[in-house]
């Protein structure tokens, strides 16, 4: 199939008639009946039955029909990358991608240092899950990605920035006194209590499931969650205990929950990223050392134990 016949099809798809589909791409009707004609001619097979003067796609043309799909979003891609190159002349402007765990308390505490700086500078600020600020950053929408863990991709590079760890956070009275005052919670701790678990896509819950196997501990899973701050968001309101990282735990609210240390340890990368092709921004680079300044204060101000 050529482009051309491709993007009939998919017109027609999408309305249902021939009529439609030639408004859709802004040709005439005959023009789409020929198309789509020369498009059955090549394939061998036809693409839509003439039902009552409605057109009912075929059983080739539904299988086809998923992977053009995919085509069309590779190619609204190259037309959101093409349109982030010819505006990347911008100056004084800033587009940050942020996981929300570090929206909460990090980025507003690197944007005061930013600020202090380069006060004039216009700062776009988008929260994400992690492949949405891959992608961001690897179609060059975005000039810094903040994000737990490393990922690996050929057109990104990383800069490690700190490293966090998970925390216990419980609702006041569900752990025992004696283990809220040693300030320290194990896993084996937690086996007969309700935990808000991480989604099993996420990276860091990955790593807490693992944790949990290797320590042979087999958690009850209350309530399952996407992101940080609707478990610490659970606990708050003494739903079960939330295993969040560190950062996450220094938005909680020390009269609702207490807030300690999880063992073993649990490390929690915290990664910029930037794109490879892009050219060197100091803008980035400063918020990125921002950034950095603002991890440690915030992990400092939930001040708990070491642990092994």
């Amino acid at each position: 199939m050529r482009l051309r016949h491709i993007e009939v099809f998919n017109a027609v798809m999408l309305t249902g008639s021939v009529s439609a589909a030639a408004r859709l791409i802004n040709v005439t009707q005959p023009a789409v009946s020929r198309i789509l004609a020369h498009a059955e001619l090549q394939l061998g097979f036809p693409l839509f039955h003439r039902l009552k003067g409605k057109l009912v796609p075929t059983t080739e043309a539904q299988t086809l029909y998923p992977h053009i799909e995919r085509l069309f979003t590779q190619l609204d891609d190259v037309q959101r990358l093409a349109n982030s190159l010819k505006n990347d002349q911008r100056e004084g402007e800033l587009h940050i991608l942020s996981v929300l765990a570090l929206s909460y308390e990090v980025l507003p505490r690197a944007l005061r240092f930013f600020r202090q700086k380069h006060p004039d500078v216009k700062v776009t600020i988008d929260a994400l899950h992690s492949p949405q600020i891959v992608s961001a950053l690897v179609l060059q929408e975005a000039d810094v990605g903040f994000v737990f863990s490393a990922i690996a991709h050929p057109a990104l590079t990383q800069e490690h920035l700190a490293d966090g760890r998970m925390v216990c956070v419980a609702p006041k009275g569900m752990l025992g006194a004696a283990l809220v005052a040693a300030g320290v919670v194990h896993l084996s701790d937690l086996a007969e209590t309700p935990v808000v678990r991480l989604d099993v896509r996420d990276p860091i819950g990955t790593v807490v499931n693992h944790a949990c196997r290797e320590a042979g501990v087999g958690l009850q899973t209350a309530i399952t969650v996407q992101t940080y701050h609707a478990a610490l968001a659970l606990a708050h309101h003494g739903h079960a205990v939330a295993v969040v990282d560190s950062c996450t735990a220094a938005s909680a609210d020390r009269s609702k929950v207490d807030v300690m240390a999880l063992a073993p340890h649990i490390a929690v990368p915290i990664k910029s990223l930037r794109t490879v092709n892009r050219p060197s921004s100091l803008l980035a680079s400063a918020m990125t050392q921002c950034m950095r300044q603002a991890v440690g204060e915030t992990m400092a101000s939930v001040d708990l134990p070491d642990v092994e």
